[in-house]
Protein backbone atom coordinates (compact mmCIF):
# COMPACT_ATOMS: atom_id res chain seq x y z
CA UNK A 1 0.00 0.00 0.00
CA UNK A 2 1.60 3.26 -0.71
CA UNK A 3 2.59 5.56 1.66
CA UNK A 4 -0.19 7.92 2.88
CA UNK A 5 0.93 11.43 3.44
CA UNK A 6 -0.45 13.83 5.96
CA UNK A 7 -2.65 16.91 4.57
CA UNK A 8 -1.81 19.88 5.85
CA UNK A 9 -2.51 23.52 4.88
CA UNK A 10 -0.22 26.32 4.16
CA UNK A 11 1.05 29.03 5.88
CA UNK A 12 3.52 31.29 4.39
CA UNK A 13 5.48 34.16 5.90
CA UNK A 14 5.39 37.81 5.63
CA UNK A 15 7.21 38.84 2.37
CA UNK A 16 8.93 41.78 4.76
CA UNK A 17 11.39 39.29 5.88
CA UNK A 18 14.63 39.20 4.77
CA UNK A 19 17.38 36.90 5.20
CA UNK A 20 20.47 38.50 6.69
CA UNK A 21 24.32 37.23 5.52
CA UNK A 22 26.58 35.60 7.08
CA UNK A 23 23.99 34.18 9.90
CA UNK A 24 24.81 31.34 12.19
CA UNK A 25 24.18 28.21 11.08
CA UNK A 26 23.91 25.12 12.82
CA UNK A 27 22.45 21.43 12.84
CA UNK A 28 18.66 22.89 13.35
CA UNK A 29 18.71 25.14 10.69
CA UNK A 30 20.38 22.64 8.17
CA UNK A 31 17.59 20.29 9.06
CA UNK A 32 14.79 22.62 9.06
CA UNK A 33 16.03 24.79 5.98
CA UNK A 34 15.63 21.83 3.79
CA UNK A 35 12.40 20.97 4.73
CA UNK A 36 10.92 24.53 5.07
CA UNK A 37 12.04 24.08 0.53
CA UNK A 38 10.44 20.79 0.30
CA UNK A 39 7.64 22.36 1.91
CA UNK A 40 7.83 25.72 -0.49
CA UNK A 41 8.16 23.54 -3.57
CA UNK A 42 4.71 21.51 -2.63
CA UNK A 43 2.89 24.75 -2.16
CA UNK A 44 3.34 26.01 -6.00
CA UNK A 45 -0.24 25.97 -7.69
CA UNK A 46 -2.00 25.56 -4.28
CA UNK A 47 -3.79 29.27 -3.76
CA UNK A 48 -7.44 27.90 -4.47
CA UNK A 49 -6.70 25.17 -2.02
CA UNK A 50 -5.36 27.79 0.72
CA UNK A 51 -8.42 29.46 -0.32
CA UNK A 52 -11.21 27.20 0.66
CA UNK A 53 -9.35 24.68 2.52
CA UNK A 54 -7.84 27.16 5.15
CA UNK A 55 -9.80 25.41 8.65
CA UNK A 56 -7.21 22.48 9.00
CA UNK A 57 -4.46 23.15 11.77
CA UNK A 58 -1.06 23.91 10.22
CA UNK A 59 1.96 22.34 11.35
CA UNK A 60 4.59 22.04 8.56
CA UNK A 61 3.86 25.42 7.68
CA UNK A 62 4.91 26.87 10.78
CA UNK A 63 8.79 25.87 10.10
CA UNK A 64 8.55 28.88 7.74
CA UNK A 65 8.77 30.93 10.38
CA UNK A 66 10.96 28.89 12.61
CA UNK A 67 13.92 28.53 9.89
CA UNK A 68 13.59 32.34 9.51
CA UNK A 69 12.81 33.97 13.12
CA UNK A 70 15.35 31.36 14.82
CA UNK A 71 18.00 33.62 16.43
CA UNK A 72 21.85 32.72 17.23
CA UNK A 73 21.29 33.70 20.86
CA UNK A 74 20.07 30.12 21.09
CA UNK A 75 22.36 27.25 21.90
CA UNK A 76 22.62 24.81 19.54
CA UNK A 77 21.73 21.69 21.83
CA UNK A 78 18.33 23.65 22.48
CA UNK A 79 18.08 24.20 18.20
CA UNK A 80 19.21 20.63 17.11
CA UNK A 81 16.59 19.07 19.56
CA UNK A 82 13.86 21.32 18.20
CA UNK A 83 14.80 20.31 14.63
CA UNK A 84 14.38 16.46 16.01
CA UNK A 85 11.14 16.67 17.67
CA UNK A 86 9.76 18.81 14.05
CA UNK A 87 11.36 15.87 12.04
CA UNK A 88 9.13 13.69 14.04
CA UNK A 89 6.12 15.99 14.09
CA UNK A 90 6.43 15.28 10.07
CA UNK A 91 7.54 11.87 10.07
CA UNK A 92 5.75 9.84 7.30
CA UNK A 93 1.98 7.75 8.11
CA UNK A 94 1.69 4.17 6.70
CA UNK A 95 -0.24 1.82 7.46
CA UNK A 96 2.36 -0.59 6.02
CA UNK A 97 6.40 -0.57 7.34
CA UNK A 98 8.61 0.88 4.59
CA UNK A 99 11.14 -0.38 2.43
CA UNK A 100 14.36 -1.46 4.19
CA UNK A 101 16.60 1.60 3.90
CA UNK A 102 14.04 4.81 3.79
CA UNK A 103 15.00 7.28 5.82
CA UNK A 104 13.55 9.04 8.79
CA UNK A 105 10.54 7.50 10.93
CA UNK A 106 7.38 5.95 9.67
CA UNK A 107 3.99 6.26 11.41
CA UNK A 108 1.11 4.07 11.58
CA UNK A 109 -1.30 6.86 12.11
CA UNK A 110 -1.65 10.22 12.98
CA UNK A 111 -2.56 10.18 16.77
CA UNK A 112 0.67 7.69 17.16
CA UNK A 113 3.00 10.69 15.01
CA UNK A 114 2.01 13.06 17.30
CA UNK A 115 2.65 11.34 20.98
CA UNK A 116 5.37 10.62 19.95
CA UNK A 117 6.27 14.30 18.79
CA UNK A 118 5.05 15.80 22.14
CA UNK A 119 7.32 13.50 24.07
CA UNK A 120 10.27 14.95 22.59
CA UNK A 121 8.94 18.45 22.40
CA UNK A 122 8.49 17.86 26.30
CA UNK A 123 11.66 17.23 26.49
CA UNK A 124 12.93 20.37 24.78
CA UNK A 125 11.28 22.43 27.38
CA UNK A 126 12.70 20.22 30.37
CA UNK A 127 16.19 20.07 29.38
CA UNK A 128 16.67 23.40 27.27
CA UNK A 129 13.59 25.92 28.61
CA UNK A 130 13.88 29.05 26.74
CA UNK A 131 13.14 30.12 23.15
CA UNK A 132 13.15 26.83 22.19
CA UNK A 133 10.98 25.49 25.25
CA UNK A 134 8.40 28.49 24.51
CA UNK A 135 8.39 27.21 20.59
CA UNK A 136 7.99 23.35 21.74
CA UNK A 137 4.79 24.35 24.07
CA UNK A 138 3.31 25.76 20.74
CA UNK A 139 4.02 22.25 18.70
CA UNK A 140 2.77 20.25 21.66
CA UNK A 141 -0.54 22.18 21.51
CA UNK A 142 -1.23 21.85 17.57
CA UNK A 143 0.12 18.08 18.00
CA UNK A 144 -2.58 17.55 20.69
CA UNK A 145 -4.94 18.22 18.27
CA UNK A 146 -4.64 14.65 17.37
CA UNK A 147 -4.43 13.10 20.80
CA UNK A 148 -6.92 15.17 23.13
CA UNK A 149 -8.57 17.83 20.80
CA UNK A 150 -10.45 20.06 23.86
CA UNK A 151 -6.82 19.61 25.63
CA UNK A 152 -5.14 21.45 22.71
CA UNK A 153 -7.78 24.21 22.25
CA UNK A 154 -7.47 25.27 25.80
CA UNK A 155 -3.47 25.30 25.71
CA UNK A 156 -3.69 27.45 22.48
CA UNK A 157 -5.83 29.52 24.37
CA UNK A 158 -3.80 30.12 27.04
CA UNK A 159 -1.02 30.77 24.42
CA UNK A 160 -2.44 33.07 22.03
CA UNK A 161 -2.42 35.93 25.07
CA UNK A 162 0.79 36.40 24.17
CA UNK A 163 1.69 38.93 22.28
CA UNK A 164 5.44 37.29 21.26
CA UNK A 165 5.48 35.59 18.19
CA UNK A 166 4.42 32.35 19.90
CA UNK A 167 1.61 34.01 20.87
CA UNK A 168 0.68 35.52 17.51
CA UNK A 169 1.07 31.99 16.12
CA UNK A 170 -1.08 30.40 18.45
CA UNK A 171 -3.86 33.09 17.89
CA UNK A 172 -3.56 31.77 14.47
CA UNK A 173 -4.10 28.12 15.10
CA UNK A 174 -7.12 28.82 17.80
CA UNK A 175 -8.78 30.35 15.11
CA UNK A 176 -8.21 27.72 12.50
CA UNK A 177 -9.58 25.31 15.33
CA UNK A 178 -12.23 27.53 16.11
CA UNK A 179 -13.60 27.57 12.47
CA UNK A 180 -13.63 23.92 11.97
CA UNK A 181 -15.49 23.63 14.98
CA UNK A 182 -18.19 26.07 13.41
CA UNK A 183 -17.55 28.61 16.15
CA UNK A 184 -17.13 31.39 13.46
CA UNK A 185 -18.00 34.50 15.78
CA UNK A 186 -14.52 33.63 17.90
CA UNK A 187 -12.94 32.48 14.80
CA UNK A 188 -13.55 36.14 12.71
CA UNK A 189 -12.32 37.70 15.73
CA UNK A 190 -9.33 36.10 16.03
CA UNK A 191 -8.67 36.53 12.60
CA UNK A 192 -10.04 40.23 12.35
CA UNK A 193 -6.99 40.65 15.41
CA UNK A 194 -4.55 39.30 13.38
CA UNK A 195 -5.15 40.85 10.10
CA UNK A 196 -5.02 44.61 11.79
CA UNK A 197 -1.38 43.64 13.29
CA UNK A 198 1.37 45.62 11.52
CA UNK A 199 3.47 42.33 12.10
CA UNK A 200 1.19 38.93 13.09
CA UNK A 201 3.99 36.64 11.76
CA UNK A 202 1.57 34.29 9.78
CA UNK A 203 1.45 36.43 6.46
CA UNK A 204 -1.38 38.55 5.71
CA UNK A 205 -2.55 36.82 2.81
CA UNK A 206 -2.95 33.45 4.82
CA UNK A 207 -4.98 35.53 7.39
CA UNK A 208 -7.30 37.75 4.98
CA UNK A 209 -8.38 34.62 2.96
CA UNK A 210 -9.43 32.84 6.24
CA UNK A 211 -10.90 35.84 7.36
CA UNK A 212 -12.87 36.26 4.26
CA UNK A 213 -13.56 32.67 4.19
CA UNK A 214 -15.07 33.10 7.93
CA UNK A 215 -17.12 36.36 7.18
CA UNK A 216 -18.66 34.11 4.02
CA UNK A 217 -19.83 31.41 6.18
CA UNK A 218 -21.72 33.58 8.90
CA UNK A 219 -23.19 35.39 5.53
CA UNK A 220 -21.05 38.48 5.61
CA UNK A 221 -20.80 38.85 2.24
CA UNK A 222 -20.07 42.21 2.33
CA UNK A 223 -17.45 41.98 4.86
CA UNK A 224 -15.92 38.94 3.12
CA UNK A 225 -16.00 40.97 0.16
CA UNK A 226 -14.16 43.70 1.98
CA UNK A 227 -11.57 42.00 2.79
CA UNK A 228 -10.83 40.43 -0.68
CA UNK A 229 -11.12 43.67 -1.97
CA UNK A 230 -8.11 44.90 -0.02
CA UNK A 231 -6.05 41.96 0.14
CA UNK A 232 -5.65 41.57 -4.16
CA UNK A 233 -5.83 45.34 -4.65
CA UNK A 234 -2.64 45.25 -2.83
CA UNK A 235 -1.39 42.55 -3.86
CA UNK A 236 -2.04 44.41 -7.37
CA UNK A 237 0.06 47.40 -6.63
CA UNK A 238 3.00 45.24 -4.94
CA UNK A 239 6.16 46.41 -7.06
CA UNK A 240 9.64 44.91 -6.99
CA UNK A 241 12.84 46.62 -5.74
CA UNK A 242 13.63 47.76 -9.74
CA UNK A 243 9.64 49.24 -9.34
CA UNK A 244 8.16 47.18 -11.98
CA UNK A 245 4.76 44.63 -11.26
CA UNK A 246 4.85 41.86 -9.08
CA UNK A 247 2.87 38.88 -10.80
CA UNK A 248 0.01 37.96 -8.16
CA UNK A 249 0.51 34.59 -6.52
CA UNK A 250 -1.70 31.43 -6.98
CA UNK A 251 -3.48 32.97 -3.51
CA UNK A 252 -4.43 36.20 -4.54
CA UNK A 253 -5.54 35.00 -8.03
CA UNK A 254 -8.03 32.48 -6.86
CA UNK A 255 -8.54 35.33 -4.00
CA UNK A 256 -9.57 37.53 -7.15
CA UNK A 257 -11.76 34.51 -8.37
CA UNK A 258 -13.88 34.60 -5.20
CA UNK A 259 -14.24 38.02 -5.00
CA UNK A 260 -15.32 38.45 -8.66
CA UNK A 261 -18.07 35.30 -8.00
CA UNK A 262 -18.98 37.14 -4.83
CA UNK A 263 -19.29 41.16 -6.29
CA UNK A 264 -18.14 40.99 -9.73
CA UNK A 265 -18.95 45.38 -9.88
CA UNK A 266 -16.70 45.47 -7.24
CA UNK A 267 -14.15 43.37 -8.47
CA UNK A 268 -13.81 45.64 -11.53
CA UNK A 269 -12.32 48.24 -8.96
CA UNK A 270 -9.21 46.67 -8.73
CA UNK A 271 -6.41 47.97 -10.66
CA UNK A 272 -5.03 46.23 -13.66
CA UNK A 273 -1.70 44.79 -14.19
CA UNK A 274 0.11 45.03 -17.31
CA UNK A 275 2.83 43.18 -18.68
CA UNK A 276 5.93 45.40 -19.22
CA UNK A 277 8.19 45.40 -22.19
CA UNK A 278 10.97 43.29 -22.15
CA UNK A 279 13.72 44.62 -24.86
CA UNK A 280 15.47 41.39 -23.89
CA UNK A 281 13.01 39.16 -25.10
CA UNK A 282 13.27 40.03 -28.74
CA UNK A 283 16.72 38.23 -28.48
Amino acid sequence: MARKKRRLEPVTVAATETKPTGRYKDEFQSTVGSKVEEFGKSLEGQGRNILYGIGAIAVLGILIWIFYAWSSRSNASAQAALGKAIETSQSAVSETSPPAGTPGKTFKTEKERAEAAIVEFQAVIDQHGGPAGEKAKYFIAVNKMYVDRNAAIGELETLSKGSDEVGKLSKFALAQAYANDNKLDQAAALYSELNGMADPIVAKESISVALADTYEKQGKKQEAVNVLFDFVKMASEAKDVDGKAVPLSSTATAAKEKLTQLDPEKAKELPQQTAEFDPNSLF
